[in-house]
């Protein structure tokens, strides 16, 4: 059977009605751009930000559509909200009418229609964590190349090591990387209700961009979508019982970052920075970042630390020494650790054989275990829940 095109989905969905029956959504412009990966039709309707909740059937109808199509194998359609620009939410709730809202504050998520000529709930309110998720920290950096994804795939592999169950999320949409450093390839199943079962290598539930698209795909999207397939990927996949979830962040300071600091419950943010000053200026803006959304950090890595020589094992100090961990000193943030720059490391990572798990009693897996330790006791170092844990229904 023959691929379906971009031109026939848009041709299925100019049969369906606009709002309040206005035209229809792709003549009014309202559909984003369709992107399809393995006969799986991917995108998003973009409606205003209040009319959100009750323009659902809106969604499924023409998700239902396409999924009628011959040869179509899925489709995942989201609502992107439009905020005309003054109208987002401010950035902490108002305690605005407390009196108004006291008797519902414990059913806040109970309200799907907020009262007219309001924003739907402030971010803060919205933060619903994942079921079964304990901990959701970010791994960030302010620019990139510098390591980030390496420390974040041997992060979650250490906290693993030391006895916790964890999943990793890649949010970098546009360069995904942890598909590659994790030797995963192949799609991720659909199971009921839309959910996702993420992918897996060594112990780790995994879900990225990359899974869902090929390596070679340009993504070509806006913040709004991008913002869409993020919070997809975290609350529609069936990461079942999990004490951490790391979450690989873009590098720098934009739209994603935004999203989960004000959109996820996050228990903190590790930031991921080389030796030189110019590095740390740049993590001097993610710490900032974070501090501004209120994100608690947890601490910073020095990655590329000093060079270890594969044939002396002596250490050089090629990017000078020391400027992470007294910059951590200076601002007040804890220092993690230092992760040297090793060949084993970075050939591991290309491999696609992370060095904590395919290495595990080696010097460089031991750092990242130490590092992983640090940042569960910043988290409250609570008592790692064992497996298998009795659960009553």
């Amino acid at each position: 059977m023959a691929d379906v095109t971009k031109e026939e989905v848009l041709a299925v969905l100019a049969k369906v009605r606009g709002p309040d029956l206005e035209g229809d959504i792709v003549s009014r412009g309202m559909v984003s751009d369709v992107f399809i990966s393995d006969n799986k039709v991917y995108f998003s309707i973009t409606v205003p930000a209040a009319r959100a909740t009750e323009l659902e059937p809106l969604r499924m109808a023409a998700e239902r559509t396409v999924k009628a199509m011959p040869g179509v194998k899925g489709a995942l359609v989201t609502l992107t909200a439009d905020r005309k620009a003054g109208s987002a939410p401010p950035p902490r709730p108002q305690p605005a009418a407390p009196a108004a809202h006291s008797h519902a504050h414990g059913h806040a998520h109970g309200h799907s229609h907020p009262p007219q000529g309001q924003p739907a709930q402030p971010p803060q309110r919205e933060k619903s964590g994942v079921p079964g998720v304990g901990a959701i920290i970010a791994v960030a950096s302010g620019k990139g190349g510098v390591g980030k994804s390496t420390t974040a795939v041997n992060l979650a592999l250490g906290l693993q090591a030391n006895g916790l169950r964890v999943g990793i999320l890649d949010a970098d949409i546009y360069g995904p990387s942890v598909p590659r450093l994790l030797k995963i390839a192949g799609r991720p199943q659909q199971i009921e209700n839309r959910i996702i079962k993420p992918m897996e290598n060594y112990g780790l539930k995994a879900m990225s961009m990359g899974f869902l698209v090929d390596e070679e795909t340009a993504m070509i999207w806006r913040g709004p979508m991008v913002q869409s397939a993020l919070l997809q990927m975290l609350r529609e996949v069936a990461w079942g019982d999990l004490d951490v979830l790391v979450v690989d962040m873009p590098p720098g300071t934009g739209d994603v970052q935004l999203t989960m600091a004000q959109q996820v419950p996050l228990a903190g943010a590790v930031i991921v920075s080389t030796p030189q000053d110019l590095a740390l200026l740049d993590a001097r803006k993610g710490i900032a970042m974070f501090r501004k959304v209120e994100v608690p950090l947890l601490g910073i890595v020095e990655n590329m630390s000093y060079f270890l020589a594969p044939d002396t094992g002596k250490r050089y100090d090629i990017f000078g020494h020391g400027g992470a961990r007294s910059e951590a000193e200076r601002i007040g943030v804890p220092f993690l650790g230092e992760v040297p720059l090793t060949i084993d490391i970075r050939e591991r990572s290309d491999a696609g054989t992370p060095v904590v798990a395919s290495d595990p009693e080696g010097a460089s897996a031991k750092i990242y275990r130490e590092i992983a330790a640090r940042v569960w006791a910043e988290l409250g170092g609570l008592t790692p829940r064992q497996a298998p844990a009795i659960v009553f229904e």
